[in-house]
């Protein structure tokens, strides 16, 4: 699975499409979107806004819209990020670094042209509209000791949120 490095990395990467506006997208695979949305609720909520930011929150990473909820992209073991054709990874331990089109789980297309895409060969990633950033707790990035004591006092939360 991504750690926290690859999906820094990933974040990096998408600050190339910050200030771009969304053309289309592209999400074939309804398992792949999640929250219960499909690629019309998608598309209609996500065409024509322009990417604010990119950032990260643990293994998330988040892409803030103008005037719409941000949508929150994971990975899994084997998913990469591609912006404009170009991986900033090129290999991870349990995916393929081969390039499959039937493998392209999500797509942004932006105007003029260019694309970010979410490559993910075994599914294991997933595609979030609006996620709800307070279910995930501190980044760990940021984490402060007290924090860490508070997540993990009385070992009966959940320490591993899922969206």
């Amino acid at each position: 699975m991504p750690e926290l490095l690859e999906i820094e990395i990933y974040r990096r990467q998408a600050e190339a499409v910050v200030g771009r506006r969304i053309a289309g997208i592209e999400a074939h695979d309804l398992w792949y979107l999640k929250g219960g949305v499909d690629a019309v609720v998608l598309a209609d909520a996500v065409v024509g806004r322009r990417i604010e930011a990119a950032r990260r929150i643990g293994k998330l990473l988040l892409l803030d819209l103008d005037g719409a909820p941000s949508l929150g992209l994971r990975f899994g073991m084997t998913g990469r990020l591609l912006v404009d054709g170009a991986a900033s990874i090129e290999h991870l331990e349990y995916g393929s670094s081969r390039a499959e089109p039937a493998w392209d789980r999500f797509v942004l297309r932006f105007e003029p042209g260019g694309e970010l895409v979410v490559r993910d060969p075994r599914r294991l990633g997933g595609v979030v509209l609006g996620p709800d950033e307070s279910v995930l707790g501190p980044d760990a990035a940021s984490l402060t000791v007290g924090q860490l004591r508070a997540a993990v006092r009385g070992g009966a939360t959940v320490v591993k949120a899922r969206l």
